[in-house]
């Protein structure tokens, strides 16, 4: 019994140090603005998720990575309150300006505000002959 207790002991300090991490990442590409949240509140095991985090107003372009985290100071928190309150670490980075604008000598087809059905249809199977045979972007504008 003496050596069961051991074993379990060891394999619990090898386990408990362990910490959660997800990370989402957008494709975008980062920038140096950063908005972290280190005990973002969450509740019963996780169960009822912490807040949003208002990332609209500093980060303008959206993001480019978020990160989830249980760090060990986090499961502390949660195991002294029987994961009653279980915090959490989250980070978000805001992506760089840019990433919708278009080169000015890219091809357009403008079809205009009032087209109908069968203009746009015209317009979009022009773009993608003329895409197709120059290989490059066709922009549609309406």
């Amino acid at each position: 019994m003496h050596r069961v207790l051991k074993v379990a002991v060891v394999g619990l300090l090898a386990v408990a140090p362990a910490c959660y991490h997800a990370t989402v990442d957008t494709g975008l590409k980062p920038s140096a603005q950063v908005v972290e949240k280190s005990f973002a509140a969450g509740w019963i095991f996780g169960l009822v998720p912490p807040s949003t985090v208002e990332t609209a107003s500093k980060c303008p372009h959206g993001a480019a990575k978020v990160e989830t985290q249980l760090s060990f100071v986090n499961q502390l928190v949660a195991f002294l309150t029987l994961d009653i309150y279980t915090p959490m670490s989250i980070k978000v980075t805001c992506a760089e300006a840019g990433r919708a604008s278009r080169s000015p000598t890219a091809p357009t087809i403008d079809v205009g505000a009032n087209a109908t059905a069968e203009q746009i249809r015209n317009a979009i199977s022009r773009a993608a002959e003329l895409s197709a045979r120059d290989s490059v972007p066709v922009y549609v504008e309406f």
